[in-house]
């Protein structure tokens, strides 16, 4: 393979803020695993947000772009699967299984298709440095013969629109909208776009867990202790997750086990917990978690959070405090 941008490229992110910024383009925020797709001919690879490939877990993605992109490009987009009139992520998270047998399976049970948002290159030529608008305009002529299996997201310059679908999408699995400025160039792992999402979320790593205090000992989790990296790739504790259903507390003791790493960590003094009870057990920074919660002060949140689902195409330390911030 050889292009003009190569593989891997960490994908341009996003940061949260409340309201849409007037005077941009927007987009559908789409519900899925974030996908860069390489292909120069024949060969293609599908490389995700952490860098780990896709390719071998979505073989009919495979198959698609193959049909359906011009024969040397780069494309920035998401894969998704359609269950009905929705979105489906937990389908996504199936699809990430050692056997080959189950990923060709599932490949035509719950097929994936990529959406496509941002093109890096074309034949020889790299679009990095071009502004979003003229790259935008160069997907849209790319991809137009496209079939449904490959398509370009919608976009639409009017902040209006943009209000309208940032509603009607919640209904349809999507996570709200994505703007972006119309000069902006391609820039690898910054976050200079703004997205708005339904709810408050932020992307925790798992630091530590308690165990469940009404359980007999080592069976049940009681709670995830969650944790965010600042600027400096320091780990900071700042908050802890609640609401666990009781079949999750049992099957958290096994998922976590393999993660611990036998240190102990501790809470601060509290009159209304006993000290046995504020005692975590640190685990290895490697799990992600996407939880909601409702506020956020002094880099902490106040209450516990509510866990939406484990982020495994995510990386840890993409994990950042700033999410506490917006």
């Amino acid at each position: 393979m050889k292009l003009p941008v190569m593989p891997p490229v960490k994908p341009m992110l996003a940061k949260p803020m409340s309201q849409l910024p007037p005077g941009m383009l927007y987009e559908p925020k789409w519900d899925g695993f974030r996908c860069i797709v390489f292909r120069d001919g024949d060969e293609v690879e599908l490389g995700s947000r952490n860098e780990k490939p896709l390719t071998r877990y979505f073989p009919e993605v495979v198959e698609a772009v193959l049909a359906n992109t011009p024969p040397r490009c780069v494309l920035d987009g998401e894969i998704v699967i359609v269950a009905g009139d929705r979105l489906d992520f937990e389908a996504l998270l199936q699809r990430i299984h050692p056997a080959d047998s189950r990923v060709r399976k599932l490949a035509a049970e719950t097929p994936g298709r990529f959406v496509a948002f941002d093109v890096l290159a074309l034949g020889d030529e790299s679009l990095v440095r071009e502004p979003f608008a003229r790259r935008r305009d160069r997907l849209v002529d790319a991809l137009a013969g496209a079939d449904e299996r490959v398509v370009v997201t919608p976009a639409t310059d009017s902040i209006e629109q943009a209000r309208e679908w940032f509603d009607a999408f919640e209904g349809a699995g999507l996570d709200g909208v994505v703007a972006k400025a119309r000069d902006l160039p391609y820039q690898e792992d910054k976050r200079v776009m703004v997205k708005v999402k339904h709810e408050r979320t932020a992307d925790c790593v798992v630091a530590g867990f308690r165990w469940h205090r009404a359980a007999a000992s080592g069976t049940a989790v009681g709670s995830l202790m969650l944790g965010l990296y600042d600027d400096a790739g320091t780990l900071h504790g700042v908050g802890h997750s609640s609401g666990l259903k009781a079949a999750e507390k049992r099957a958290l003791v096994s998922k976590l086990s393999a993660y611990e790493t036998g240190q102990r960590g501790h809470g601060d003094p509290s009159r209304w917990k006993s000290e046995k009870e504020l005692e975590w057990i640190a685990l290895r920074p490697e799990l992600v978690v996407e939880v909601t919660f409702d506020h956020a002060s002094g880099g902490r949140i106040r209450h516990g959070t509510k866990i939406l689902r484990w982020r495994e195409d995510k990386s840890p330390l993409e994990c950042k405090l700033e999410q506490m911030t917006q």
